[in-house]
């Protein structure tokens, strides 16, 4: 299986000022910070981590925005800590508040883009390549968004008490991001050769449609598509697939690749989530039994592992609890024969110890090398 670290509580793991910026220009910050941190985790948590063989520069799209804004209090215990405490106030509670919500109008901005490509290839062309990146990915999480709109606990009261309000949401979000996804295409915005991660887990196949010699623009089905709906992690599987995946059929499953899931227990919803077209890739979190999982999944799809981050979230790593977590992942695994990933992610605190993902690491490479 590979193994791959992401999603890592930077503001802990400042060893010796090797994550110091010493850029003082806004952009050169963020190319000095995909150095160092790269650098950085080559160095003390290697896994199996793939780095692009070019630097890359992201095409500079806009948007319009989709008409309404998030109505929020937040508390932060540590102001280093970008993950902190939401209270959602309810802006989408209405047929009114619906009507507000329109389609964005996409832009891409390529004098500014060009600027900035040009300048980090005067600086870095001699010794790396420089390449434009686009959009690579096509991503759906539409309640993700919606919770923060309406707030959790309104929203699941909803999903019961007004189904047809919450149905005329989900379309709407749907067809808007149909629209943008046709926008990006049509600005030949879309890029498959340039992808070197699919939401921290191992992007790499020979799988996906090639754009055609005669093709203009590269387009969904050379993508992979991902999708989720965290929130759903407690609703019924019947309504999973009512609220969620019946428009993820209609929106990933376009792309030539499909990933559906998150932090969402799915291994009692694997048969709704295979309705997906294209799907190649089930993430299955550490609130799911993976044994159930795998039994499912079978040969059929990928299974993304996802480790629970508490493991480091500790004064001291418990190597016996992980070796357990990792041992019952392989053999589910094994057993029945699923290809897997293992994704330690989700990391909002090493404890201030970095060490204690160094540990993680060389304790699961290790179980992995004689899978």
């Amino acid at each position: 299986p590979v193994v791959l670290i992401s999603e890592l509580p930077w503001h802990e793991m400042n060893i010796d000022d090797e994550l110091t910026l010493k850029c003082t220009d806004p952009y050169l910050q963020t190319v000095e910070w995909y150095f160092r941190t790269n650098i950085y985790k080559h160095k003390h948590m290697l896994a199996d981590m793939i780095v692009s063989p070019f630097v890359p520069v992201h095409k500079i799209i806009h948007s319009t925005g989709n008409g309404i804004s998030v109505d929020e209090q937040v508390m932060a215990t540590d102001k280093e800590n970008h993950i902190i405490s939401h209270k959602y106030n309810d802006v989408l509670s209405t047929e009114d508040d619906l009507a507000k919500i329109h389609a964005p109008i996409v832009t891409y901005d390529e004098e500014e883009t060009l600027e900035r490509f040009n300048l980090i290839g005067d600086i870095l062309d001699v010794i790396i390549p420089v390449k434009l990146i686009g959009v690579n990915v096509y991503g759906f999480a539409p309640w993700d968004d919606i919770s923060r709109y309406r707030g959790v606990s309104n929203l699941l009261i909803d999903l019961v008490e007004r189904p047809e309000f919450m149905h005329k949401i989900i379309r709407k979000f749907t067809n808007i991001s149909l629209s943008y996804l046709n926008q990006l295409e049509a600005l030949n915005l879309l890029d498959n050769n340039t992808a070197f991660d699919l939401h921290c887990t191992p992007i790499h196949t020979d799988d996906l449609p090639k754009k055609e010699i005669n093709d203009k623009n590269t387009t969904r089905k050379n993508i992979w598509g991902r999708g989720m709906a965290q929130i759903f992690g407690s609703v019924s599987k019947k309504m999973h697939d009512e609220f969620d995946i019946s428009y993820m059929i209609e929106t990933i499953g376009q792309c030539g690749l499909a990933y559906y899931g998150c932090c969402e227990p799915l291994d009692k919803k694997i048969d709704i989530v295979e309705r997906i077209p294209n799907l190649r890739k089930i993430s299955i979190t550490p609130w799911a039994d993976v044994n159930i999982a795998a039994e499912a999944i079978g040969k059929k799809y990928v299974l993304s592992s996802k480790p629970n981050p508490a493991s480091i979230a500790v004064p001291i790593i418990d190597k016996d609890n992980l070796h357990r977590e990792i041992e019952g992942i392989l053999n589910a695994c094994r057993k029945n024969q699923c290809s897997c990933d293992i994704v330690l992610k989700d990391i909002s605190t090493c404890h201030g110890r970095p060490e204690n993902i160094f540990e993680w690491e060389q304790v699961v490479m290790e179980m992995v090398s004689d899978y």
